[in-house]
């Protein structure tokens, strides 16, 4: 997956997703902190990058309809430990086909994964 990690998670992530195959961009590592969320959603946009982030101005799927962009996944745990959160993205990202992401649109809490997909991806 391409990916653009959001400052709001550990940069430890961008690395483990990174040993695990993905092409991840931080938004720290492009300058992109303390930016405004339609700056950092345009750049993963041109970059063709889905976005990981907490961050709740990401949470409508109405405003974000899967397939008119490259991909959220917004993670939304109940005790978001950096420690926790490494952990539930690691085994999301192990025991999923993150690929079949691009243009969806997922929601990963504690216990589950949501994933919204536009009417011609459904299987």
């Amino acid at each position: 997956m391409k990916a653009k990690l959001d400052e709001n998670l550990p940069l430890r992530i961008a690395t483990r997703l990174r040993e695990l195959g993905h092409d991840v961009h931080t938004a720290q590592q492009e300058n992109l902190s303390g930016c405004e969320d339609s700056e950092l959603w345009a750049q993963a946009q041109r970059e063709g990058r889905t976005l990981i982030t907490q961050d709740l101005d990401f949470s409508d799927s109405r405003r974000f309809t899967p397939g008119t962009h490259h991909g959220i996944v917004l993670v939304r745990l109940h005790s978001p430990s950096r420690l926790r959160l490494l952990e539930r993205l690691e085994e999301v990202f192990q025991g999923e086909v993150v690929s079949e992401w691009a243009g969806c649109f997922v929601v990963v809490t504690d216990q589950k994964i949501r994933v919204r997909r536009t009417p011609n991806q459904r299987s």
